[in-house]
């Protein structure tokens, strides 16, 4: 049973997602806040493993809730997804540095949040490829501080191999895709994934594409 907790200052948009979400037989609700004080205290009392975060709330943001949470060592079972009411959103990106494992739009289809939720409680990170990789190439190139690529301290420790498997998690590309296009076994790019987990302190693969944007090695616009 995947446990959720909805935090969102609007109580009609708490409401429909708890109806939507109770209704299956493999999710439960277990809790609802109003702001991001709330929302990190009852995350510490009832451990979900999915945080349905919106940005924009009173007394403290969904960005500085999802940075509490998920640079909490006791929080490491809860995954974050933040809600916006836009895609290409400054704070929905802070959100994704900060750890959370991808975001939604709140006027999604309610199959597509069933499958959202499920995704994420399966350790993946929710990257819609286009809206996510349109996001972070926005606002990369607004933060770059100088148009020269610059190493970054967080990728001399990787192996050659590595900074290769990085650049394609950046690309969007699946552990499958990986092992093929660099002829590996599936089980050795899914080694090499998580030794990058390990090596850069990322919690998951939404992570991994903040950091290939911002060390350059993806460049954005790139294919």
């Amino acid at each position: 049973m995947t446990q959720v907790l909805l935090a969102d200052d609007q109580a009609l948009v708490r409401a429909g997602f708890r109806a939507l979400l109770d209704a299956q037989p493999d999710i439960r609700v277990v809790g609802e806040a109003a702001d991001g004080v709330e929302a990190v205290e009852l995350v510490r009392r009832r451990r979900p493993e999915i945080v349905l975060m919106d940005i924009r709330m009173p007394r403290m943001d969904g960005m500085e809730a999802t940075r509490r949470i998920t640079t909490d060592p006791e929080l490491a079972g809860t995954r974050v997804v933040v809600l916006t009411t836009f895609e290409l959103d400054e704070y929905v990106f802070g959100a994704l540095r900060a750890g959370a494992s991808g975001f939604l739009l709140k006027d999604i289809d309610p199959p597509d949040l069933l499958a959202a939720v499920r995704v994420v409680a399966d350790g993946e990170a929710l990257l819609a490829p286009r809206l996510t990789r349109r996001l972070i190439e926005a606002f990369v190139e607004q933060t770059r501080a100088a148009p020269a690529v610059r190493e970054d301290d967080r990728l001399q420790d990787l192996t050659p191999r590595e900074r290769e498997v990085l650049t394609l998690v950046g690309r969007g590309l699946s552990n499958a895709e990986i092992a093929d296009a660099l002829v590996l076994s599936p089980l050795t790019a899914k080694t090499h994934v998580a030794r990058l987990f390990s090596k850069l302190d990322a919690r998951d693969r939404a992570q991994l594409v903040v950091i290939a944007y911002e060390s350059g090695l993806v460049v954005p616009g790139e294919r």
